[in-house]
């Protein structure tokens, strides 16, 4: 797969992002049908089998269970190989999601997320909204206080990861990269999706496949057959979809 420049951030991704919530977390899930946890090993080998692929988008969370920590252990030895993406605001404790929003809550999860990946610069970080996109933005600390770490350089580029268009239109006035669900089924968010990346930031898609409840090939030449996708992150275990979404995404870009 040929890379493509992420907006005006600099960063170059491939069209196809490995999204890590399976190597980490199976409860309570969106997914049609249960599966079970890899080992370690399992992981290990998978995530260095993403990056031989030339996939060189790895999208994790707090909220992801032991993602994180996966991620860290198997490849941040090939750090300077992929763009390394997480989230605050949302972390997933003894079977129930934990939302915090305020600025020690941030700061808490920053630091973590650092340990956990094995890092010292997290590339993109995004608010992992609750679905309350505006108030999240503008009645809580944590736009201010990721702007901080970013000041500081231990945050790349910011970006918001949020439920309706009009949060992440909001979002369009200090974020660099927008994560939207856009599939065939939720055509919701694309005009800001078109607002943004005419702006020059980086349009990322999430759930593009519907939590797995559309076919592969089909969503993802709908996904990226759309100008203002960047990249659409696809999580799964299994290396021979894998290979197959790769293949499919490189007949289209």
């Amino acid at each position: 797969m040929q890379k493509v420049s992420l907006g005006n951030t600099g960063l170059e991704v491939s069209p196809i992002g490995f999204g890590a919530f399976k190597i980490g977390r199976n409860q309570k899930t969106k997914y049609p049908a249960g599966y079970a946890l890899p080992s370690d090993l399992e992981s290990e080998r998978l995530l260095n089998t993403v990056l031989d692929m030339g996939i060189c988008l790895v999208d994790t969370a707090p909220a992801y269970g032991i993602s994180e920590q996966r991620i860290g252990n198997a490849i941040s030895h090939r750090r300077d190989e992929f763009v390394l993406a997480t989230k605050s605001g949302e972390c997933f404790e003894e079977g129930e999601s934990i939302y915090d929003y305020s600025a020690q809550a941030t700061r808490t999860s920053i630091e973590r997320s650092l340990k956990r990946l094995k890092t010292d610069l997290l590339d993109i970080v995004y608010i992992h909204s609750d679905g309350r996109d505006e108030w999240v933005q503008k009645q809580t600390d944590v736009v201010e206080t990721l702007q901080r770490f970013k000041e500081q350089g231990v945050i790349r580029h910011l970006g918001f990861s949020g439920k309706e268009a009009k949060g992440a239109e909001l979002a369009m006035s200090w974020a660099d990269v927008l994560m939207v669900e856009y599939h065939s089924e939720d055509t919701s968010h694309q005009q800001v999706m078109k607002k943004a990346a005419g702006k020059g930031m980086g349009v990322i898609v999430k759930k593009g496949l519907a939590s797995g409840h559309l076919p592969a090939d089909e969503a993802i030449r709908f996904v990226l057959g759309n100008p203002d996708v960047h990249s659409m992150v696809i999580g799964g275990l299994n290396e021979k979809h894998l290979h197959n979404n790769c293949d499919v995404a490189s007949s289209v870009r």
